[in-house]
């Protein structure tokens, strides 16, 4: 009877728990206004905008939710559609800012988040506006990232070759035991 030793992972713990700035819920609201005008057509729905933007943006802003994690990001959105993703330390590739003028106003910036699945086409995988304090969280998410990646670079090399050694193990136990039994 064989044993396995596989063993269930260990629960991922918090290490920080990113904040939002209220910034946020004014400038969506004028971002919105804005693309209204650009557009010209919409410019006569900018009171109704106005009006529903800014309960929704309250109740969005409420639920946004960003964790960093042992071995993940974590990131909560939406208060009619509600998102949730979870990217794994070990999958992030790059984490980039962007600011333009209206986000320079309201003094937020975008974290973009790549990972090694998204081409450059699609974008970003993961877009965070107004994080409190942005480049120490990023930071925060890059230094984990290094050390998950440096823990899983040595500990799966190793692992892989006492996996690989006791496989060539059984082979050969396999082998005695089948010439054992042909006739000579």
């Amino acid at each position: 009877m064989e044993t396995n030793s596989y063993s269930m992972p260990s629960k991922a713990t918090i290490l920080h728990e990113a904040s939002f700035s209220p910034k946020i819920k004014n400038y969506i609201l004028w971002y919105g206004v804005l693309i209204c005008f650009i557009t010209v057509v919409m410019i006569p729905l900018i009171p109704i905008w106005l009006i529903v933007a800014s309960f929704y943006l309250s109740k969005y802003f409420e639920r946004l939710e960003c964790e960093l994690t042992t071995r993940s990001l974590r990131f909560k959105k939406g208060y009619i559609f509600h998102t949730e993703r979870t990217i794994p330390l070990d999958k992030i590739q790059d984490l980039t800012f962007k600011e333009g003028p209206l986000l320079k106003y309201f003094g937020l910036s975008i974290l973009r988040i790549e990972t090694a699945g998204s081409s450059a086409q699609a974008g970003p995988d993961l877009s965070l506006i107004g994080i409190v304090d942005a480049f120490d969280f990023r930071s925060m998410v890059l230094d984990q990232r290094d050390k998950v990646t440096d823990t899983q670079g040595s500990g799966s090399a190793n692992e892989s070759a006492d996996s690989s050694i006791e496989i060539l193990k059984e082979i050969r136990d396999s082998l005695k035991r089948i010439e054992g039994k042909l006739p000579q």
